[in-house]
């Protein structure tokens, strides 16, 4: 009867450590940003962070070297900002090109959430050139 509750709590403990490989933490839900800004860094981790780059939540989905990008590689949101509007948009109809992500990955207010995310914490690696634009988000 031991046996079995032992081989148990093994394969779980096992699951934990493998889950944990590879994977930085997110920073964000133990930040003082709202609860909704929380909820969609959770919510960009479960489903975005496998195509896209983004430090704040850990993720590392896109290529840093062009000679080895794939084509499932999203944008790396260290140095794209984005704005709510855009990323809704994004979201709804699979990105801009519609060839690779899927439309509708979350709706509602998690759609919402995720935008939030986003908007505050993309684009802090961007670099500013002379003479370049600087894209100002409704709200900031």
């Amino acid at each position: 009867m031991r046996r079995p509750a032992l081989a148990a709590l093994a394969t779980v403990s096992l699951a934990f450590a493998l889950g944990a490989c590879g994977t930085e933490e997110n920073s964000v839900v133990v930040s003082n940003a709202s609860a909704d800004v929380k909820t969609g860094s959770r919510l960009f981790v479960e489903r975005c962070a496998s195509c896209h780059t983004l430090d704040a939540v850990g993720a590392q989905g896109s290529s840093y070297d062009i000679r080895d990008k794939e084509r499932v590689d999203g944008p790396n949101f260290n140095v794209r900002k984005e704005c709510v509007e855009n990323v809704l948009y994004a979201i709804r109809n699979g990105g801009y090109s519609g060839a690779i992500m899927p439309e509708n990955l979350a709706v509602g207010k998690d759609a919402e959430a995720i935008a939030q995310f986003l908007q505050k914490y993309s684009g802090t690696q961007r670099k500013s050139t002379a003479g370049s634009v600087q894209l100002k988000c409704a709200g900031e």
